[in-house]
C-alpha cells in the first residue's frame, strides 16, 4: 500500500470516527430525556403543593414519554426538600417544586438557600391571601374592618392562619404596615394551618384569618365565614365578588403563596429549554387549567427570567416583613 493510500485510509477512519462521535453526541442531546425524571416536593403528600406537583408531573410524563416520579422530601420546615433540589446533579433528571418558603427560610436562619440557589424554570401557581371574618361578623366590608382595627388598641383583634412567621402571618404584617400600623397591632395566634384557623374563626376564638380564599372555601360556602378582600393585583375569577385591597382601600399591596418548578444551577441550555417548553405546554393544557380551577387554585405563568425576578421581589418583601416583626435572624 502506498504512503498516500495509507494516509487517505487513516484520514477516512478519523473522519468517520469523528462523525460517529458527533452523531452520538447529537443523538444524546436530542434524546433528552432518555430515562425517568424525579420531581422533588418539599412538603407532605396530600397538600396543595403535592397536588400541584403531581398534575405537573403527569403532564410532563405525557409529553416526555418518560416516567416522572414525584418524591416528597419533607423536614426542616421545607429545608430538606429545597436542599435536595439545589444539590441534585445538574443534568435535568432531578427537578423540584420550590415554594414561597424559599424567600423566607434564610431570613429565619434556617438555611443559606435563597432563590438564587436554583435554575428557575417556571412559575405555575400563586394564591394570594384573603381577609376572612366570621359569617355573622358585623364587618360587612374590608373598610369596615380596617377602620375598626385602626380605632382599636393594639392586641384587641386576633388573627391566625398558619404558624408564627409563616406566609399568612407575614401577609397580615404587610397589610398592617401598608395601613400605617405596627406589625403587632393585630395579635397573631399560631395555628397548624388554615383549616384549624378557619374552625377557630367560625367558633369565635379569633377575629380574622388571612389564608387563601380556596383554603377557606368550605367555611365560606357553608356560610360560617366570609371573605372581605384579597391581597392581590386582580380578583380571583373563582371568587369574583371578593375585591382587592386596592379596590376597597386604595392600598396597592399584594402577596401570596406560590409554587414553581426549578432545578439545580448549571443545567445545560438545551435541557433547560426542553424543560421550559414541557412546562409551558403543561401550563397551557386544559387538564392543568381544569385541575387548578376546580380546586380554586390560582394559575400564574412566568418564564425563567420573569420567575427569577418574581422570586427576588418576594424575597425582599418577606425579608422586610420578617425584620419588622422581629422574626428575622439574618
Amino acid at each position: 500500500m502506498t504512503q498516500f493510500t495509507r494516509r487517505g485510509l487513516i484520514a477516512s477512519i478519523a473522519a468517520a470516527s469523528a462523525a460517529g462521535t458527533l452523531s452520538r453526541e447529537s443523538f444524546a442531546q436530542a434524546a433528552y430525556p432518555s430515562r425517568p425524571l424525579t420531581l422533588v416536593v418539599p412538603w407532605g403528600a396530600g397538600g396543595g403543593t403535592d397536588a400541584t406537583a403531581r398534575i405537573v408531573g403527569a403532564l410532563l410524563e405525557k409529553d416526555f414519554g418518560q416516567p416522572v416520579n414525584v418524591v416528597n422530601r419533607t423536614g426542616g420546615s421545607g429545608v430538606v426538600g429545597h436542599s435536595a433540589i439545589a444539590t441534585a446533579a445538574p443534568d435535568g433528571y432531578t427537578i423540584g417544586m420550590v415554594t414561597v418558603e424559599i424567600t423566607m427560610m434564610h431570613h429565619q436562619g434556617l438555611t443559606e438557600l435563597k432563590p438564587t440557589s436554583y435554575a428557575p424554570l417556571a412559575l405555575m401557581n400563586e394564591d394570594p391571601p384573603g381577609v376572612q371574618v366570621k359569617g355573622d361578623s358585623p364587618y360587612k366590608t374590608v373598610k369596615d374592618l380596617a377602620d375598626a382595627i385602626k380605632a382599636a388598641p393594639a392586641g384587641k383583634f386576633k388573627a391566625s392562619g398558619t404558624g408564627q412567621g409563616g406566609i399568612w402571618h407575614l401577609a397580615l404584617i404587610g397589610w398592617l404596615q401598608a395601613m400605617g400600623l405596627k406589625p403587632d397591632h393585630v395579635a397573631w395566634v399560631p395555628s397548624n394551618g388554615a383549616a384549624p384557623a378557619m374552625q377557630d374563626l367560625a367558633a369565635g376564638g379569633i377575629d380574622i384569618v388571612t389564608c387563601s380564599v380556596p383554603e377557606g372555601r368550605a367555611m365560606i360556602d357553608a356560610g360560617r365565614a366570609k371573605s372581605l378582600a384579597i391581597m392581590a393585583a386582580e380578583r380571583n375569577p373563582m371568587f369574583k365578588d371578593v375585591p382587592t385591597l386596592n379596590e376597597a382601600l386604595g392600598i396597592n399591596y399584594s402577596v401570596g403563596a406560590w409554587r414553581g418548578i426549578a432545578g439545580p444551577k448549571g443545567l445545560p441550555a438545551d435541557v433547560q429549554a426542553r424543560l421550559v417548553a414541557g412546562l409551558k405546554k403543561a401550563y397551557e393544557s386544559k387538564e392543568f387549567t381544569d385541575f387548578m380551577t376546580n380546586r380554586g387554585f390560582g394559575i400564574k405563568w412566568a418564564d425563567p427570567q420573569a420567575f427569577a425576578a418574581f422570586m427576588e421581589d418576594g424575597d425582599q418583601k418577606m425579608g422586610a416583613a420578617m425584620k419588622a416583626a422581629g422574626l428575622a435572624k439574618a
